[in-house]
């Protein structure tokens, strides 16, 4: 460094090319992104949503027709529309009124929490395509079976307990192993 008629040297070890600087730089600025991602995602992770209530979770949804937007307003697009009320959602964020849902086959888009409804319900095996599940009588695996769902039965859940929910439709009410179901979580208590 030159200050006038004074010149200051470096030890080698503090002297870089431009190549070492640019690598630095660029070490920098990913511990940087790094960094912010991280932070986001365990902002994401949080237990508590915009609505106070816990993120994630199940619900479902009120109205026969429900429009899922790509962005949390009205002025983004619509992505695709629900034509059947009472399927299962999980609410995996919320940003003001709007909440990120995501579907049985994993698709994610956004509806105004006045859609949605604390009702618990759950499609029985909607990643199957034919295998029945037997539903019980008791909440025992050797209780006599009352009846078979077929995959994608949209049921009411009553409670659950022990890994067993009891679920009720048209004609039907008993007791189906937890796993069995989209819409409550492995080992969740309801009642």
């Amino acid at each position: 460094m030159n200050l006038g008629n004074f010149e200051i040297g470096l030890p080698d070890y503090m002297t870089c090319t431009m190549k070492q600087r640019q690598t630095g730089l660029i070490i920098v600025l990913a511990l940087s992104f790094l960094l912010a991602v991280s932070a986001g995602v365990f902002a994401q992770s949080s237990s508590t949503g915009a609505s106070g209530l816990t993120v994630p979770r199940f619900v479902s949804l009120k109205s026969d027709r429900v429009n899922v937007r790509i962005g949390p307003s009205r002025e983004h697009n619509i992505g695709w529309t629900f034509v059947q009320a009472g399927l299962p959602v999980e609410i995996i964020q919320e940003f003001e009124n709007w909440r990120r849902i995501r579907d049985w086959e994993g698709k994610e888009g956004w509806v105004f929490h006045s859609l949605l409804s604390g009702r618990r319900t759950a499609l029985v095996t909607p990643w199957e395509k034919s295998v029945r599940t037997p539903l019980r009588a008791r909440s025992k695996s050797d209780a006599d079976i009352v009846a078979e769902l077929e995959p994608k039965v949209l049921a009411i859940v009553e409670e659950c307990a022990g890994g067993w929910c009891r679920v009720s439709g048209e004609n039907y009410e008993g007791w189906m192993d937890q796993t069995r179901l989209f819409g409550v979580y492995p080992d969740e208590l309801l009642d």
